[in-house]
C-alpha cells in the first residue's frame, strides 16, 4: 500500500514538472520571437530646417480711446422742449441737440433789456446837463454805472438763455439719449455721449526694458477680434515721460487713422511693434518640436542603409511666428526633421515618410483663418 502511494506521488511530481517545463520552455521561445521580432516602421511626415529673414517685434496688448469722447451734462434746470438729433446720428461740432424751454428766461431778458434801454436814456439825458455843470459829476457817474450793471444784467441773462441750447462741442457720433422730450432736467443730469471715432487713440502699455525701441513717429500694427483678417496700422504720438513703480511699465498712446470707423473706443487690440531691420533665422514648423520642461526635443531624419531612422536631438528655440519656431542651436539648414507622429517615436526608430501635400502640417510665419 505504502509502495503504490510512493509511486502515484513520484508519477504526479513528474507530470507536473513535464507540464511546467512545457510552458517554461514555451514562454522562453515566444519572449525571444517576439524580442527579435522586426518593429514596422512609423508613418511620420518630415519638414527641412531652412531659413528666412524676420522683423522683430515687440507683442502686446491695448484698448482704443477716442480722441474726443464726452458725456454731454445739462448745465440748467429746465424742461426739454426740443430734441434736434437721431440716436447715432453723426453731429457736427456747434449742432444743436436739445433746446429746454427758456420762457420764462426771455421774459426776464425783456424786462432787463428795458431797464438798460431806460438807464442808457437818463445817463444821455444828463450828459449835456454835466456839461453845462447842472448837475454833478457823481449824479453822472452813478447814472452810468447804472447802465454797466444793467448792461452786465443784460449779459448775465443771454447766457443762461444760451444755456438752455446744448450744443455738441464737438464733432463725432452721437450715442443713445438718456433724457426724453418733456422731461424736467436739472444741472448734471446726463443727456447723451458722444464719441469721436477718426483719427482714434490706442493706449497700452510694454515693460521699462523696451524704452529703447520706440520713438514717436514709429509705426505700430493692431488686430481686433471684430475684424480677424484685417490689420490696421498707426503711429506712436506719445510716451510717458516716467515708468510706473508698481509694475515697470510705460504708458504709451498711439494714434490710428479710422475713416470707415471700424475701431470703436473701448476695443481691445492685439499690438505688434516692428523693428527696423530683419535678420537671418533658422525655422522649422512648431509641430516638429517636443517641449518639455528639461529641454525642447526634435527628432532627426538620418539615413541607416536602406532604412530612415531618428534620433532625437536636443534644440533651443527663440521666437515664434504663426506655424513657425526659430531654433538658435541644434540644428543646421538643411537637416530633416520629423513634423509629425512624434509620440510613437523612439531613438533609432526606422519611420516612412509620407509626402501626401493633405497630410502636410501648417508652416505659415502668417496663418491667415479661413473665409466664412
Amino acid at each position: 500500500m505504502f509502495k503504490r502511494m510512493t509511486l502515484m506521488l513520484i508519477a504526479t511530481a513528474i507530470v507536473f514538472g513535464l507540464i511546467f517545463g512545457y510552458k517554461a520552455v514555451g514562454n522562453h521561445f515566444m519572449n525571444e520571437f517576439f524580442d527579435n521580432m522586426p518593429t514596422p516602421p512609423a508613418t511620420i511626415t518630415a519638414s527641412e530646417a531652412v531659413r528666412d529673414r524676420w522683423v522683430d517685434s515687440i507683442p502686446t496688448i491695448g484698448n482704443f480711446r477716442p480722441i474726443n469722447g464726452a458725456m454731454i451734462p445739462a448745465q440748467i434746470d429746465g424742461e426739454i422742449k426740443s430734441i434736434r438729433f437721431d440716436n447715432g446720428d453723426v453731429v457736427e461740432q456747434g449742432q444743436v441737440l436739445f433746446i429746454l424751454d427758456d420762457r420764462v428766461e426771455q421774459a426776464e431778458r425783456e424786462r432787463l433789456a428795458a431797464a438798460l434801454a431806460i438807464a442808457e436814456t437818463e445817463a444821455a439825458r444828463l450828459e449835456p446837463l454835466f456839461a453845462r455843470q447842472e448837475v454833478s459829476e457823481s449824479e453822472l457817474r452813478r447814472q452810468q454805472s447804472q447802465v454797466a450793471q444793467a448792461r452786465a444784467a443784460l449779459a448775465m441773462q443771454d447766457a443762461m438763455i444760451e444755456r438752455k441750447t446744448i450744443r455738441a462741442p464737438f464733432s463725432g457720433v452721437a450715442g443713445l439719449r438718456l433724457v426724453n422730450l418733456g422731461q424736467y432736467v436739472t444741472p448734471g443730469t446726463e443727456l447723451v455721449s458722444i464719441q469721436s471715432f477718426d483719427p482714434i487713440y490706442l493706449n497700452f502699455t510694454l515693460p521699462e526694458r523696451f524704452l529703447s525701441e520706440i520713438a514717436r513717429g514709429q509705426t505700430i500694427y493692431a488686430e481686433v477680434d471684430a475684424y480677424p483678417s484685417e490689420r490696421f496700422s498707426g503711429e506712436i504720438r506719445a510716451i510717458e515721460p516716467s515708468v510706473r513703480e508698481s509694475t515697470r511699465t510705460i504708458q504709451i498712446q498711439a494714434q490710428f487713422d479710422n475713416p470707415e470707423q471700424q475701431l470703436r473706443s473701448g476695443m481691445f487690440a492685439r499690438v505688434r511693434i516692428d523693428s527696423e531691420e530683419a535678420r537671418d533665422v533658422l525655422m522649422i514648423p512648431r509641430t516638429a518640436i517636443q517641449f518639455n520642461p528639461f529641454g525642447n526635443i526634435v527628432f532627426i531624419i538620418e539615413e541607416d542603409g536602406d532604412e530612415l531612422i531618428v534620433q532625437q536631438r536636443l534644440v533651443r528655440t527663440g521666437q515664434s511666428r504663426g506655424d513657425m519656431v526659430e531654433i538658435t542651436e541644434g540644428l543646421e539648414e538643411g537637416d530633416r526633421v520629423a513634423s509629425s507622429g512624434l509620440l510613437k517615436l523612439r531613438n533609432g526608430a526606422v519611420v516612412k515618410i509620407n509626402d501626401d501635400p493633405e497630410l502636410q502640417p501648417s508652416a505659415s510665419t502668417n496663418p491667415q483663418p479661413a473665409n466664412r
